[in-house]
């Protein structure tokens, strides 16, 4: 699943990417948006991994490939900084998969820690793996603590991008401009659940958990942020803050209800791109 050696550019590439498609695929296979065809397994160790494959007989498993797949140029071109998938109903979202993306121009000490439950690796291949590891462990077991979805739900994404770097036209394949800029709004009170972090020489990758606080029937303490208001600004979402010092009771991923100019200002209005919204009311 991963490479044998995660010391280059291109090797830590692949390892992300990968890291998104076998994340993406447990999401929407353990909240059962799929028939089961549309589904190869692999194993990492223990666990037993279901990957979305192609299967023409599904049209809403082929979007989300072809999602990923946009996903992917833009991690290649260094743009993307968070793509979210929100799973919604009545107009209000039941969850919501964030993932944090940074590119690393200087190489970092070799240090490993463990905080909160995240391991965040340094240089060594077998660190990072390990890290890997934990973060889809912790992902699976999350998705099994999770009440059922509404029958009427709809899958969304999104992807927001470095500004700085990224062309002002740019979309990635199957992305077109956002057209529905707002607020992600949760029926009850939301929690956020930290799943866990990868870091290499590279790249780093933080996943991120969203959804009402009575759909989670069980969860590691270590893993809840502190409750917040029911309006997520998705251009809030890009908070350095709560990137960098996860501790701070300044602020946290749930405590976002700004308004777009009192977070990024109106001249640094984050740029958003989004799929076709797939509804998934023939799900298995």
């Amino acid at each position: 699943l991963f490479p044998e050696s995660i010391t280059t550019e291109q090797q830590s590439l692949v390892l992300v990417k990968r890291l998104l498609a076998i994340s993406v695929s447990c999401i929407t296979y353990m909240r059962g948006l799929f028939p089961e065809s549309s589904y190869g397994t692999r194993y990492l160790d223990d666990l037993c991994l279901k990957i979305l494959r192609e299967d023409k007989s599904c049209l809403g498993s082929l979007q989300i490939v072809k999602w990923i797949q946009g996903c992917f140029d833009a991690l290649e071109k260094q743009y993307v900084n968070l793509g979210f998938y929100a799973l919604s109903s009545n107009a209000t979202v039941t969850e919501m998969y964030q993932f944090k993306f940074k590119y690393k121009k200087k190489v970092p000490q070799m240090d490993i820690s463990s905080h909160h439950g995240e391991l965040v690796a340094g240089l060594c291949s077998k660190d990072v793996k390990q890290a890997s590891r934990l973060l889809l462990r912790t992902l699976y077991l999350l998705m099994q603590d999770l009440g059922p979805l509404p029958n009427d739900i709809t899958l969304s994404m999104k992807l927001l991008y470095y500004n700085d770097v990224t062309p002002k036209d740019y979309q990635p394949p199957g992305f077109k401009e956002d057209g529905s800029p707002g607020d992600l709004l949760f029926a009850g009170d939301p929690i956020s659940l930290k799943v866990g972090s990868v870091s290499t020489d590279f790249h780093f990758m933080k996943v991120r958990v969203t959804t009402e606080k009575k759909r989670v029937r069980k969860a590691d303490s270590n893993l809840i942020q502190k409750n917040g208001p029911t309006e997520i600004s998705h251009q809030g979402l890009d908070c350095e803050e709560e990137e960098e010092e996860e501790e701070t009771t300044k602020i946290n991923l749930l405590n976002l209800a700004f308004s777009q100019e009192e977070v990024i200002g109106p001249e640094k209005k984050r740029k958003v791109s989004e799929p076709e919204k797939l509804p998934l009311n023939g799900r298995k």
